[in-house]
């Protein structure tokens, strides 16, 4: 089966989309590239039923290669970061709180310095339908240095080097957007974070994190 061992971690991931409530029902979609080939999750299948012999191959021109059922509604928006960015998995979910943000805010509230984990800032779109080649050019220009966006009236959009990262990365930015709802339903006026002082701690992260020792 081609790319086995990648269509078997879109699945996984799809598992722990739903048990940690980044999606609901049939909503989200993900995806892992390798070379000019892409797998990823089929449209409107439950996450529940959904086997590694369901996840659709597509190349990078969204043309099939082995793709039983029909490719997620949101193959434009994958195949689009594939061909802008070095990414290699792309996860796009409907959690709650980066859903609700994103129909408030240009921006997520900078009052955190998680926000350096996606390189900055963390923009929202304008709204464009889904499935779209708009809403795809409009998460690009949203994604422009960055490995995660929101989109307007939507859901978010995390990319990185592998699944497990991609996957990380629409924890943390969950979690941003609901300290920024919190944040806003104060009432209160923010303390926002500097672009300088976001821009320190990117660089900071840049050689955080450690490895076990090799036995």
């Amino acid at each position: 089966m081609e790319l086995a061992n990648e269509r078997a971690a879109v699945v996984e991931t799809c598992r722990r989309l739903v048990a940690d409530r980044l999606v609901v029902g049939t909503a989200g979609n993900v995806s892992v590239r390798v070379g000019d080939l892409v797998a990823v999750t089929p449209s409107g299948l439950d996450y529940g039923r959904l086997t590694p012999e369901l996840v659709g191959v597509h190349r990078l021109d969204g043309s099939p290669v082995d793709a039983p059922l029909k490719p997620t509604s949101e193959l434009p928006m994958h195949l689009a970061v594939y061909r802008a960015t070095d990414a290699t998995a792309v996860v796009h979910t409907h959690s709650v709180a980066a859903t609700a943000l994103s129909c408030l805010v240009d921006e997520v509230p900078p009052v955190h310095y998680y926000l350096a984990i996606f390189g900055g800032s963390v923009r929202v779109t304008r709204y464009a339908p889904y499935g779209t080649d708009e809403l795809a050019e409009a998460m690009l220009a949203a994604l422009a240095d960055r490995t995660g966006c929101l989109l307007g009236n939507h859901g978010a959009v995390t990319t990185g080097d592998s699944l497990a990262q991609a996957y990380e990365r629409a924890t943390y930015l969950e979690w941003l957007c609901e300290v920024g709802l919190r944040v806003l339903s104060s009432g209160q006026r923010p303390r926002e974070l500097s672009t300088a002082q976001l821009d320190e701690v990117v660089a900071r992260l840049s050689s955080y994190g450690q490895r076990p020792p090799s036995r």
